[in-house]
């Protein structure tokens, strides 16, 4: 075992590649974590709310599209 961890931490190549895969992984999440603080700052300035899941199961329900497809076409897409 020690004869391995010594060559994996000897190898240039196998560090490097592990530094990659350490940087990728970060700069994976450093893009998720600003991208959803941009979209909560951009939901406070139209100030828009989350809709709550009992609002959406309703919406369902009674057959209300929400969003872009429901200021286009009103109330019903389908409809034309």
């Amino acid at each position: 075992m020690t004869v391995l961890l010594a060559f994996l931490l000897s190898n240039p190549t196998i560090l490097a590649v592990g530094a990659g895969m350490i940087g990728a992984a970060g700069a994976w999440m450093h893009g998720r974590l600003t991208g959803a603080k941009a979209e909560r700052l951009n939901q406070i300035a139209t100030g828009a709310r989350p809709q709550p899941k009992s609002e959406q199961i309703g919406d369902a329900v009674a057959g209300r599209v929400r969003g872009t497809l429901a200021a286009i076409h009103g109330a019903n897409p389908t409809a034309q």
